[in-house]
């Protein structure tokens, strides 16, 4: 593997009882906190999100909804995201919609991205 990697170093250091020294992490994400404490693993959002993404995989392939690069594509995760909004402010449980609205978030953000970085406008409503 040819790619060097670097240690990043904030200049600031958080000194243990133990005598350990570890690198600041007041300004890094806090991934930790996504998770609520005492939450069945199987209850929390994440999860939930990644058997989502599983049941997907056998219904239209690994990683297909990666492949949408179009403002089409990118209406339709937003009117599916908004769908699934309502249908879980509304409590419906026939889906799983919390985790529904999140994956199309996901989606929609990717494909903003994709668009920006092709360059290309996008209208606003």
């Amino acid at each position: 593997m040819n790619k060097r990697y670097i240690t990043k170093d904030s200049g600031k250091r958080e000194l243990f009882k133990s005598g350990m020294v570890r690198d600041f992490d007041s300004d890094k994400p806090r991934f930790d906190l996504i998770i609520p404490l005492g939450q069945k693993y199987e209850d929390t959002l994440l999860y939930r999100l990644a058997m989502l993404m599983n049941r997907g995989t056998k219904k239209y392939s690994e990683r297909n909804w990666e492949k949408a690069n179009s403002r089409e594509e990118l209406d339709r995760a937003k009117s599916s995201a908004f769908r699934h909004f309502m249908q879980w402010f509304c409590e419906e449980e026939d889906e799983d919609h919390a985790s529904s609205l999140f994956f199309n978030i996901i989606e929609a953000e990717l494909i903003k991205q994709k668009i920006k970085n092709l360059g290309v406008k996008l209208k606003t409503r």
